[in-house]
């Protein structure tokens, strides 16, 4: 059984790859899978940091042969892909398209496959059990409250959040993506184990590595009144990638590894509690 989601879940992370590559490079395919309006290519590169964090999430689990760790990816679909049902349905009645049900379709999907990963994962023991590192839980506890305030502003449409303009469709969305990764770092705090941290830094690093530039240069053209937005969302950027950087490749605890030995674990958990 574990073999089979597991690679049902490779399968799942390399269409996110795809769609990230899609969503980057702006194939014209995307536009039909994604039939909403866009203000310009800064919400095809966002697009394409949604999938690509998905990805990596899921691929860190599946690389530290972590499956309990796919329990938090589950909620994530769950309060991604319920509200982007509901919204492409409403849209649909509005407007008949029948690019959206295949949307409807792909989000009800995702929504049952979502619980149905979360009730199966979550009857498998961690294997890294070793406690999640204090300045993590703390960043995922700012990461939290950041994005349900920013998510619940999108969803409400309030305008001037994200540091380009946005259309009410893309506002929506992108709240619930916001609100479901926040989902994501609640779940984190309450099972606080390197088991479900690893797969959260590996999803906001590759998210922040897919943004960063892009973000950079989009001071050349950013409205005034949005540059603070674009700065605080830099800053954000980089001190998560490098949060996420120290304790997935250089912290003997917990950087990228199949395993990690009790005598590692034991001596970093021993200096975080000195400290």
């Amino acid at each position: 059984m574990k073999r089979s989601i597991r690679l049902i879940m490779f399968i799942a992370a390399l269409g996110q790859i795809l769609v990230a590559i899609g969503f980057f490079t702006q194939m014209p395919w995307t536009k039909t899978f994604w039939p909403f309006d866009y203000t310009g290519n800064l919400s095809f590169v966002f697009m394409a940091s949604i999938a690509a964090a998905a990805a990596a999430s899921t691929l860190w689990c599946l690389y530290t042969r972590e499956e309990r760790g796919l329990a938090g990816i589950a909620l994530d679909y769950v309060f991604i892909f319920g509200p982007l049902a509901v919204f492409s349905w409403q849209k649909y009645t509005r407007i008949p398209n029948s690019e959206l049900i295949l949307l409807i379709g792909a989000g009800v999907s995702g929504l049952v496959f979502g619980i149905a990963l979360f009730f199966w994962s979550r009857r498998i023991p961690y294997r890294q059990t070793q406690p999640t590192p204090r300045p993590v839980r703390i960043a995922f506890g700012v990461f939290i409250i950041a994005l349900l305030l920013l998510g619940r502003a999108l969803v409400l449409k309030t305008d001037g959040i994200m540091p380009w303009s946005l259309t009410s469709d893309a506002s929506v969305l992108y709240g619930w993506f916001f609100i479901g990764a926040a989902i994501y770092f609640i779940y984190g705090l309450l099972q606080p184990v390197w088991g479900n941290a690893g797969g959260q830094l590996s999803g906001f690093l590759l998210y922040d590595l897919v943004l960063i530039v892009p973000f950079l240069l989009h001071f050349s053209n950013v409205r005034p009144n949005l540059v603070l937005n674009l700065i605080i969302y830099i800053v954000v950027l980089v001190s998560s990638g490098a949060l996420a950087s120290y304790y997935l490749f250089i912290n003997p605890a917990t950087r990228l590894r199949r395993s990690h030995p009790e005598s590692a674990v034991a001596a970093s958990i021993s200096q975080e509690s000195a400290a």
